[in-house]
């Protein structure tokens, strides 16, 4: 690839598993010229130019600056942490993009309810979505619904689109913020899972996906991968997975679903993001409802490798690092 093509990652200045850092740096390291959107440009964004990236400071909702980052991409990878406005951007980046008419590949990542979250099941009655969507509640979240209508808004553009659909990170807040004062004032894992299991995902693993993608789209173009972790486990085998990365001994203790809610989401978003309040409850209910209990190997084929597990992810963890120098 040309030098005078970069790659265009937005979300570079993300927090959650820092995928678009991640594959930043996968690119770079391969000598692919890389142009970062960032929103501020503060400490993250210098040290994305000291690493190689040309950065790019602006709003993925003023079509002005994303027309301009754009300019001279012909690959795209899309990000956005969660926003109310998260279909408006990716509705302007496409449009941008589609302008442009040059695009080689526009990755997506999406969320993984994508792939069931079917036109039929979505406007079927209240009472059925309940029922199918594990009887803990009855819709999905406004993320999510902007997901789905992003990926086909996005399908309609007719742009060489690739949607990379992640189950839950293993850098998820519900997984590795809200637990760590229990697990380290009482070595005990709080969470609302009952038996439910899940196959939490290395944001690690998702990036290499991304940027192998972005390196060499062949084969790729118009597809969507509902990528999993590649191990089912429920919260006890969670809990002995925090067991070998604190060296302790770690008790899985069931909390009821509502009352989890309200010490951990609702005070630490509802009153100043209420956005990601509203999708962080709907993502517990989820899991807490059985449809997380899923895994596939498509990652691994996709990698062409084993993928990484849940204790490599939390051993990297910076905020189970940080939490660990501060206990």
């Amino acid at each position: 690839m040309s030098k005078r093509s970069p790659i265009l990652i937005t979300g570079a200045g993300g927090e959650v598993g820092s995928v678009s850092k991640t594959i930043i740096h996968m690119l770079l390291e391969k000598q692919y010229p890389v142009r970062a959107f960032v929103k501020r440009d503060d400490e993250r964004a210098e040290a994305l130019r000291e690493a190689g990236a040309e950065v790019f400071v602006g709003n993925l909702l003023d079509l002005a600056d994303v027309v301009a980052a754009v300019k001279g991409c012909q690959r795209i990878y899309f990000s956005m942490s969660l926003n109310p406005y998260y279909t408006d951007a990716s509705i302007l980046m496409a449009a941008a993009a589609q302008e442009q008419g040059d695009t080689e590949v526009f990755v997506n990542i999406s969320e993984y309810e994508q792939c069931y979250m079917t036109f039929d099941r979505m406007s079927t009655s209240h009472d059925v979505r309940r029922a199918w969507l594990g009887g803990l509640i009855g819709d999905w979240s406004r993320q999510q619904r902007a997901h789905w209508a992003s990926e086909r808004a996005l399908k309609w553009s007719g742009l060489p689109v690739v949607n990379v659909q992640a189950t839950m990170f293993v850098e998820n807040p519900i997984l590795s913020w809200f637990p760590l004062k229990q697990l380290l004032g009482a070595n005990e894992l709080h969470l609302p899972f009952g038996s439910q299991k899940v196959a939490p995902i290395a944001a690690y693993d998702v990036a290499e996906v991304c940027a192998k993608i972005l390196m060499d789209p062949s084969g790729h173009v118009s597809k969507s991968y509902a990528l999993t972790g590649p191990t089912l486990k429920d919260m006890h085998g969670v809990a002995e997975d925090y067991a070998a990365v604190l060296d302790r001994r770690i008790s899985y203790v069931p909390q009821e679903a509502d009352a989890w809610i309200e010490t951990y989401v609702n005070s630490a978003y509802a009153s100043r993001n209420p956005h990601v309040a509203s999708h962080i409850r709907a993502l517990v209910h989820l899991v807490a409802g059985g449809r997380y209990d899923i895994v596939d190997d498509q990652l691994e084929r996709l990698l062409g490798r084993t993928p990484k597990d849940i204790q490599w992810a939390l051993k990297r963890s910076m905020r189970i690092r940080e939490a660990l120098q501060n206990a």
